[in-house]
């Protein structure tokens, strides 16, 4: 379905080259004007810019590390050149691809990981807030963050790091959500539990979705798409008394 052209503000989907968050990407490029952000590799977001170009809709792609100040600064500032600002979802993270018992990480790989999964969820919500705010002249939005339902399992033997991250960004959704609640502005979560994407591979567990699904009540992990789903109904109009929430997407892991 191309998006409506009445439609013209703005949402910034962080992450959004690969796996859910471009899936987001694709699902939002109905409804809003969508900038692409990722980190390092150009060609994918471009791919998906061009997927929501394709459907009618409006895009572009912007490399920033969202851990970065001055990048986020700069990330902002491009979404300003596609439209008004609806709000932003924070997709972008890391589970540093190292899986082991906690003794056995590099703390420098774990630095990263908390730079990337809760430095940058902040940074970017903190400055969707100066924009979306009443208080700073905004028309309030809404901000949804990208959890895992690992924060609630931690993930022993395999990233107790990257599950005490996300812990860290729920507990940020809850207390921003408190916070600017009354200035206009929803702030809710999405915590996905085991779901088709390439970080297995990538993390040299090729096999761990065929290990996991047999744990999962529905027998099976989830897709991207289905993730995406949850994130569109929390930015929509239908979740308008919802703030604070964490969703969880799991098929009931």
């Amino acid at each position: 379905m191309a998006r409506s052209p009445l439609v013209t503000r703005t949402l910034i989907v962080t992450g959004a080259s690969r796996g859910i968050g471009a899936a987001i990407a694709r699902a939002a490029g109905r409804e809003y004007a969508v900038l692409v952000n990722y980190s390092d590799d150009s060609e994918p977001a471009r791919r998906v810019v061009r997927d929501i170009l394709a459907e009618g809709g409006q895009a572009a792609a912007f490399r920033a590390d969202v851990s970065n100040e001055d990048h986020v600064r700069a990330m902002f500032d491009a979404a300003a050149q596609l439209g008004p600002l609806a709000g932003i979802v924070n997709n972008a993270g890391i589970t540093g691809n190292t899986p082991g018992r906690l003794d056995e990480q590099d703390a420098g790989t774990v630095r990263r990981t908390l730079e990337v999964n809760v430095l940058g969820v902040f940074l970017c919500a903190r400055a969707a807030v100066r924009r979306l705010s009443t208080v700073h002249g905004g028309e309030g939005g809404s901000i949804v963050n990208i959890s895992s339902t690992a924060a609630k399992r931690a993930s022993a033997g395999e990233w107790v790091h990257y599950a005490a991250s996300k812990a860290a960004v729920e507990t940020l959704t809850v207390g921003l959500a408190e916070e600017v609640g009354p200035e206009g502005i929803r702030v809710n979560c999405v915590a996905p539990g085991t779901v088709h994407t390439g970080l297995h591979e990538a993390a040299g567990m090729p096999d761990r979705l065929e290990r996991v699904a047999p744990l999962i009540p529905l027998r099976r992990a989830g897709d991207p798409e289905e993730i995406a789903e949850g994130v569109l109904w929390l930015l929509s109009p239908a979740a308008s008394f919802v703030t604070g929430a964490v969703l969880p997407i799991s098929g009931g892991r």
